[in-house]
Formats: structure tokens, C-alpha cells, sequence
């Protein structure tokens, strides 16, 4: 037999007992796959939060004395660069924080104040109504009747108590130990994960060496080329796609306080900067912070609330329309259908998580269709139709080689 029809059948061999042997001990499997990715946790949370501080770390690098040459420069343009990275995050951090968090305090306590005499409004006024049924009127007061204080079976509540007292404390304790120490372990990784991103922004340069030798050493040039294609694929679609969003969601955020102060809208610093932070979620994040901002403006007054709706709808209309195409443009290149899809499945499987990384993986995955599809066709000799973002460049550079042919046939002309 043929050694590269031997090699094959092993292969398939191997990975059908592997295969076997997984379904088989699917639970012991489960549990090691599982104690194996609690392991890694802190090293992939610090992996993610150095690629979000390195998009910021990336813009100060360009800003710091770039054209200097100076060793003192260069020995200091990461560090310096990476501690204003780090400030100019916990300053965004906190500057949320501050106006989120006394607002929606606020808010969540003229609630409690509103709602009980809403809810004793509400009851007399459906048993006024009910008084021309009384058949609906004698079961309303009846279920009122269980709720009465006075019929409380105060010896049933003291055994509850007593009993409680008795063997519940003990578990009350316990269940407390366990929050402390989740608490605990919580934490340890945090700090585990910020210490590794830090050791991956001072030493990135290193690291994407090393790992470009060991590519070189043990991967052929064909695997090397399409691994970093993908990776620089979707390393810009992640990019762009994060610096967009902030984008607009500081234009949107902006713009629906201005507007709220100049309509003399309560909450104003609540709502823009709630409805800033919410639009970060692509197509229903500005709607999920209009509908909380919406309903605590209805606290205060409803027409207002009214008023806030109509004057967001108008705001993202003329945003979405206006001002983000121009500052922003087309930051990942995926169709609106396909965002959609992507918020949709995404926010399904993994939450507000899923809905943010799902939206640049699906345009990762969309780019790098569309490169084999072409590659395809180029080799069955396919034309294939030029897409929308290589429209321009094309015909930009068509016009400057007009420009430049323009002199040379003059000066044939007048010979």
C-alpha cells in the first residue's frame, strides 16, 4: 500500500478511537475540558483586556515624538504610553460611573416612593368599579381579607422564626463563607488578568517575533500566509469595528443631553450618558437605553417621557443617517442584514458578550468568505464584480493617470 494512503487510514484511525473514547468518558472529558478552561481563564480575560488597551496604547504611540530618535525616547514610548492608556480607560471608567450610578439611585428611589400610592390608587379604584358586579366585588374583598394582619397566625410565625434561628444560621453562615470566598477567587483573577495584559503591552513586540520564528521554523510559507491573513483580518474588523461604535456612542451620547437640556428634559446627564454607553450594542443598544431612560423620565412626568421618545427617534435618525456615515463611514464593511444576524445570534448565545463580538467575528467570517470565493473564481477564471469599498480608490486613480497623461499628449500634439 501506498504510503500516503497508509497515513491517511491512520489518521482516520486515530481520530475515530479518540472519537470513541470522548463519547464514551463524555463526563470525565466534560470535567477535565472544564478544570482546564478555569485554568486559562485569567490568561484569556488579561489577553482581551491588553487588545482593547492596545487599540488605545497604539493612538498615544503615534502621538509620542515619532520622528524623535532619541534613546531616551524610545526607552520610554511604551511605559508612558501604556500608563496614559491605562488612566485614559479608568477615567472613561469612572467617568460613567459617576453619572450613572447616583442617577439611576436616584431614580430607582423616587420609584419606591411613586409606586406604592400608584398601587393603593389603583385598588381603590378597581373596587370602586367592581361595586356594579358583586359577585367580582365579594371575591376582590375576600382575597383582600386573606392579606389582613390582624388574621396572621402569629404561633406558626414564631416556630418559623425559632426553627430558623435554630438550624438555619449555621447554613447562613456557610452559604456566607461561600460568597467570600467566590468573591475572593473573583478577584484573585481579575488581578491575575490585569498583571498578564500589562506583561503583554510591554513585551507584544517580542512575543509577535517569537511567535513569527517559531511559524517560520515548524509551519510551511502556505499555512503562514493564510494565518496571518486571517488573523489580520480580523484583528481590523475588531478594531475598527470598537473604535466606530465608541465613536458613535460619544456623538449619540453628546448630542441626547444637549438636546435634553435645551427641551429642559429631566435626567438629562442620566439618559445621554446611559444612551451612549447602550448604543456600544449595535442596532438595539440605543433602543434598550431609551426604554429604561423613557421609563424613569415617566416617574416624573409621563408627557415628558413622550416628548424624550420622539426627540431619541429624530436623534438616531439624523445620527444614523448624517453624522456617522461622515465621521465614522463603513468601519467593518458588513451589510445591515448580516449586523442584524449577528446581534441576534449573538446576544442568544452569550448575552450582551455575544452581541459585541459577534457583530466584527461575523465580518471577519464575511471578508474572509468573500477572499476564498474571489481566489476561486480567479482560478476558474471568473470575472468576478468589484465590491463597493474598492470602488472608489479604482476610480480615483483612474483619474489621476488622466491627469498625468494629459501633458504628454500636448507635447506630441505640438510636434
Amino acid at each position: 500500500m501506498d504510503k500516503k494512503y497508509l497515513k491517511r487510514y491512520l489518521t482516520i484511525a486515530v481520530i475515530a478511537i479518540l472519537s470513541c473514547l470522548i463519547v464514551k468518558n463524555f463526563a470525565f472529558f466534560g470535567n477535565l475540558l472544564s478544570m482546564g478552561a478555569k485554568a486559562v481563564y485569567p490568561l484569556a480575560l488579561g489577553a482581551v483586556i491588553a487588545y482593547i488597551i492596545n487599540i488605545i496604547m497604539c493612538w498615544y504611540e503615534k502621538k509620542y515624538f515619532p520622528k524623535s530618535e532619541k534613546k531616551f525616547v524610545k526607552v520610554t514610548r511604551r511605559p508612558v504610553c501604556l500608563v496614559l492608556s491605562l488612566l485614559s480607560a479608568a477615567a472613561i471608567l469612572a467617568l460613567v460611573l459617576n453619572i450613572i450610578v447616583p442617577e439611576i439611585i436616584n431614580a430607582v428611589k423616587l420609584i419606591t416612593l411613586k409606586v406604592p400610592p400608584l398601587y393603593n390608587d389603583a385598588k381603590v379604584y378597581i373596587l370602586k368599579k367592581l361595586s356594579e358586579y358583586p359577585e367580582l366585588q365579594k371575591q376582590a374583598s375576600d382575597l383582600f381579607n386573606e392579606f389582613d394582619v390582624t388574621k396572621l397566625d402569629w404561633a406558626t410565625i414564631t416556630e418559623s422564626v425559632s426553627e430558623f434561628v435554630q438550624h438555619g444560621v449555621l447554613g447562613f453562615i456557610s452559604s456566607a463563607v461561600g460568597i467570600v470566598s467566590t468573591i475572593a477567587g473573583t478577584v484573585t483573577n481579575y488581578i491575575i488578568a490585569f498583571i498578564f495584559a500589562i506583561y503583554l503591552l510591554l513585551r507584544k513586540d517580542k512575543i509577535l517575533a517569537d511567535l513569527n520564528r517559531i511559524q517560520a521554523a515548524y509551519f510551511s510559507d502556505k499555512l503562514n500566509r493564510i494565518v496571518n491573513h486571517v488573523c489580520k483580518t480580523g484583528h481590523e474588523c475588531f478594531r475598527n469595528f470598537f473604535v466606530g461604535q465608541f465613536i458613535e456612542a460619544i456623538i449619540l451620547g453628546s448630542l441626547c443631553f444637549i438636546g435634553m437640556t435645551i427641551l429642559k428634559l429631566p435626567y438629562a446627564a442620566m439618559s445621554g450618558t446611559l444612551v451612549g454607553v447602550t448604543a456600544l450594542i449595535p442596532i438595539v443598544g440605543a433602543f434598550l437605553g431609551a426604554g429604561i431612560s423613557a421609563f424613569i423620565i415617566m416617574t416624573e412626568n409621563p408627557m415628558q417621557a413622550l416628548i424624550f421618545i420622539a426627540f431619541l427617534l429624530i436623534l438616531q435618525q439624523f445620527e444614523g443617517n448624517i453624522i456617522y456615515p461622515k465621521v465614522v463611514g463603513d468601519s467593518i464593511g458588513l451589510p445591515g442584514i448580516w449586523v442584524l444576524a449577528a446581534v441576534t445570534v449573538g446576544g442568544s448565545l452569550f448575552g450582551i458578550v455575544g452581541m459585541l463580538v459577534g457583530v466584527p467575528l461575523a465580518a471577519t467570517i464575511y471578508k474572509l468568505s468573500f477572499d476564498v470565493l474571489e481566489a476561486r473564481e480567479k482560478k476558474l477564471g471568473i470575472a468576478s464584480p468589484v465590491r463597493e469599498d474598492e470602488k472608489k480608490p479604482k476610480i480615483k486613480k483612474e483619474r489621476t493617470n488622466k491627469k498625468e497623461k494629459q501633458p504628454v499628449r500636448s507635447a506630441k500634439s505640438k510636434k
